[in-house]
């Protein structure tokens, strides 16, 4: 019966809304033949290449088994302004819950940010640089 009880408390407890990184949500780099590289992968690993020219990885979120998570993966032309002023050849998009919040979190540390947040029809976004020069791609889905 106590452990009914528990069960039931857990479930009716508020959503967490700690700002935070939940999962990746995109894989993105740079490639020096972008049609041939789409190619290889879709020919030699299966990947599925969309409309957009990249490949989705759909996932459950392992709390909540409803909610479908998407990972992007995407090559982009060598030398593509997107990834400016980074100089790497890679980006990450992580997937986070309380854009705002974390934005706060991330001006009270001196986070580098680059831009505003911005909404779309299927998320939030932000763009940030880490210490190394890596530009940070932050996204909170609907």
């Amino acid at each position: 019966m106590a452990d009914n009880k528990n069960q039931t408390d857990e479930s009716s407890s508020p959503a967490d809304t700690t700002p935070k990184v939940t999962g990746i949500g995109g894989i993105f780099f740079f490639s020096d033949n972008l049609k041939e590289t789409k190619e290889w992968y879709a020919q030699n690993l299966g990947f599925e290449i969309n409309d957009w020219g990249s490949s989705s990885f759909e996932s459950r979120d392992i709390d909540n088994p409803e909610v479908i998570n998407s990972l992007q993966w995407s090559p982009f032309k060598k030398g593509d302004d997107y990834f400016s002023p980074s100089k790497k050849a890679f980006m990450i998009n992580y997937r986070v819950q309380n854009i705002e919040g974390l934005v706060a979190k991330l001006k009270e540390n001196g986070v580098t940010l680059l831009d505003d947040i911005e909404t779309f029809d299927y998320g939030k976004f932000v763009h940030i640089m880490d210490l190394e020069g890596n530009k940070i791609e932050l996204w909170e889905p609907v």
